[in-house]
């Protein structure tokens, strides 16, 4: 497989608290299988759709414990680059580029926004195995009270296409990669409670949007909107136990015509 091209999402992973409850959950809900942990790199644990790596679950290192989220890596020729450009754009470097052995070196950053994300310069681990498959990873959004510091970041970090959604409900851009749209931005409204910091949403493929849900709930999960239907396919946005957020989205089920979309960039 090549390298990705600069600004693709590439990779997902997330720290938890209940390494064990997090499998338990996510296999019960997307169907994942495990590898073995590799204590020599914090226990990190990849997740497998079958028999492709898809995400990872990660112990949080000492000091690091908080609130579970997903991070998502966007790939990058040349990460320490990649967080120049962070700084000079107005964003933070949370951790410095680290080479984690042989299999690349990341990036852990925040946009001026205030979401986390992070780098990932591939080397013998080149990220996702299988995307846009039931139990893979199909998608993300930055979500974002502060729209236009997240456009101008990312559009000036990477080289992307910005358009616009026509929708007279919701202000939602898209970023592009030559002929490819890689990322979504949806502004927060106050439907979002305040105390819900910026953040990037990951989707996952599911084969049942409704039946996932189901199972989410059943396992700890609290759904947090939707299923709904759309154009794109039929999605929910979800919490798990531990309190990480992200999606499931059924995309061969979609209803209503696809929304205009204009160039801004």
């Amino acid at each position: 497989m090549a390298a990705r091209p600069e600004g693709t999402p590439c990779w997902a992973d997330a720290m938890f608290g209940d390494v064990e409850g997090a499998k338990r959950f996510y296999g019960a809900v997307l169907g994942w299988t495990f590898g073995e942990s590799s204590s020599e790199f914090g226990n990190y644990t990849q997740a497998y759709a079958n028999g492709k790596a898809v995400a990872a679950v990660v112990p949080p290192m000492p000091g690091a414990e908080g609130q579970s989220a997903w991070c998502l890596y966007l790939a990058s020729p040349d990460a320490a680059a990649t967080a120049g450009k962070i700084r000079d754009n107005g964003g933070r470097v949370l951790m410095e580029p680290m080479q984690v052995g042989d299999f690349g070196t990341m990036v852990l950053a925040q946009e001026p926004s205030g979401a986390v994300f992070g780098v990932w310069q591939a080397g013998v681990h080149e990220g996702f195995e299988a995307t846009a498959v039931p139990g893979a990873y199909c998608w993300a959004e930055v979500f974002t009270r502060e729209p236009e510091k997240a456009d101008a970041f990312f559009s000036a970090v990477f080289p992307y296409r910005v358009r616009q959604l026509l929708h007279e409900d919701m202000d939602f851009r898209l970023f592009d990669l030559g002929e490819e749209t890689v990322l979504g931005r949806m502004e927060m409204t106050d439907d979002f409670p305040p105390e819900v910091p910026s953040y990037v949403n990951v989707y996952f493929t599911v084969d049942d949007c409704d039946a996932a849900v189901a199972k989410a709930t059943e396992h700890g999960g609290v759904l947090r909107f939707g299923p709904m239907s759309s154009p794109f396919g039929r999605f929910a946005a979800l919490s798990d136990p531990q309190g990480a957020l992200f999606s499931v989205i059924d995309v061969s089920t979609t209803e209503g015509e696809m929304p205009e979309i204009s160039d801004v960039s």
